[in-house]
């Protein structure tokens, strides 16, 4: 039995699926957090979160790596780790450099910087070869204004540092831009208390379907396990409203995604990393979005468990003891598993969403998730405001986003003004 330091996580499906994975293959872990009423807010009224089901529960400033290091190796003397992880793509950093501290698996700590700062894993790739986007790092507004001009419009002005779309915004003019500058301007400090890069990273907007390809690297071998597909919504902002596994792509599509995916991980030089690359297939051929080296978020690994079998969150677990996952594809009795997100179009407090229990006896259904009514609604500007969702598999073949997509249609919320 093995015993992993979990350093902060998302309050999502990650934050659940990771403890599972962890008492599933017969490991503990210790929970160290700096903010014990993030995870106590986000559990469900009169339940625990899985996360403080932890063998220890413990507190220090996570953001603070001078103090955590020297902390963490007084932990790891007196409860003897294994391995450490988190979900949470603001600790990955803090994360790698622990295990370096502590001389536990993990990826090397400047690769997981380097991948974590979009603006350096653009120069990185670059300096690769890997095809991306033009781009221009800015460091104040007049930088911008003058980089938009040399790329051209319209462009996509993203924050090198935030995570699930926030403050990432489609600019067709240069007033759009001064709007979407200022905006980021006015949030100094993620929702962790870290304080952002005071850069932002203007990119030419790339053209055609956006996908992601999960990779499991281990002893410097990427394990490509399938390419998922994309849809996006929210305009100017780019909100994911739905994804399926495996995408239905040309066979040629594919191949070409996951070797862009997998010269990516090479580039930033990742290994004992599970990873979750975003890719454009544009009509001048791939080019690279991102390079999470984490998990998916958005119950992705949910869609690949139930097509595959395979267990990403337990594949994490492993790469991070120094073990080698299993990777092996069962057969399910499902050929592809899709999920769509209830959007909020307006502001306001949720009052209830309509069509749910028919959803919910629907044939197919694998998952549905509402919000309960009392909830604030806010306009939707990143993946962050959904209302729920619904997922739902295909035992025939590709007909997943389909049967979701009917679903949504089923549900109606109900968000009124008070």
């Amino acid at each position: 039995m093995a015993h992993l330091l979990m350093v902060e996580s998302w309050v999502g499906a990650m934050s659940r699926l990771l403890p599972r994975a962890i008492r599933e293959g017969g490991h503990t872990f210790t929970f160290l957090t700096r903010d014990l009423h993030h995870y106590l807010r986000s559990a469900p009224e009169g339940t625990g979160h899985p996360l403080l089901g932890a063998r220890n529960v413990l507190t220090a400033d996570t953001n603070d790596l001078a103090t955590l290091l020297p902390y963490a190796e007084r932990l790891h003397t007196a409860l003897g780790f294994d391995g450490v992880l988190t979900s949470c793509d603001y600790y990955l950093p803090t994360v790698a450099r622990i295990a370096g501290r502590l001389g536990l698996p993990g990826p090397a700590p400047e690769a997981v910087e380097n991948a974590c700062r979009k603006d350096t894993t653009r120069r990185v790739l670059a300096d690769a070869g890997v095809p991306g986007p033009r781009f221009a790092v800015c460091a104040d507004r007049a930088e911008a204004v003058a980089a938009a001009a040399g790329i051209g419009y319209p462009l996509v002005l993203k924050p090198v540092d935030l995570c699930a779309g926030m403050y990432v915004r489609r600019v067709d003019d240069e007033g759009e831009l001064t709007r979407a500058y200022r905006a980021l301007d006015g949030f100094p400090v993620n929702a962790r208390g870290q304080r952002r890069a005071p850069v932002v990273l203007l990119e030419e907007l790339l053209h055609g379907p956006e996908v992601s390809v999960e990779t499991v690297t281990f002893d410097d071998s990427t394990h490509v396990i399938g390419v998922t597909d994309k849809s996006i919504g929210g305009a100017p902002a780019f909100i994911e409203t739905g994804h399926m596994f495996p995408a239905a792509l040309p066979a040629a599509d594919t191949a070409a995604a996951e070797e862009t995916a997998v010269q990516a991980v090479k580039a930033l030089g990742l290994d004992d990393v599970v990873a979750h690359t975003e890719i454009k297939l544009t009509p001048d051929g791939p080019r690279l979005v991102e390079v999470n080296p984490r998990p998916a978020g958005n119950r992705i690994t949910e869609l690949i468990r139930h097509v595959t079998g395979i267990d990403v969150a337990a594949a994490c677990v492993d790469v991070a003891l120094g073990q080698r996952p299993d990777l092996r594809v069962r057969d399910t009795g499902l050929r592809s598993a899709a999920i769509g997100f209830l959007v909020p179009g307006t502001a306001g407090v949720l009052e209830a969403v309509d069509g749910g229990d028919l959803v919910r006896n629907a044939p197919g259904v694998l998952e549905l998730q509402l919000a309960e009514p009392g909830k604030a609604v806010k306009e939707a500007g990143s993946n962050n405001a959904y209302l729920g969702h619904v997922m739902a598999g295909d035992a025939e073949g590709p007909g997943a986003r389909r049967r979701v997509e009917a679903l949504l249609s089923e549900l109606h919320p109900r968000v009124v003004n008070r």
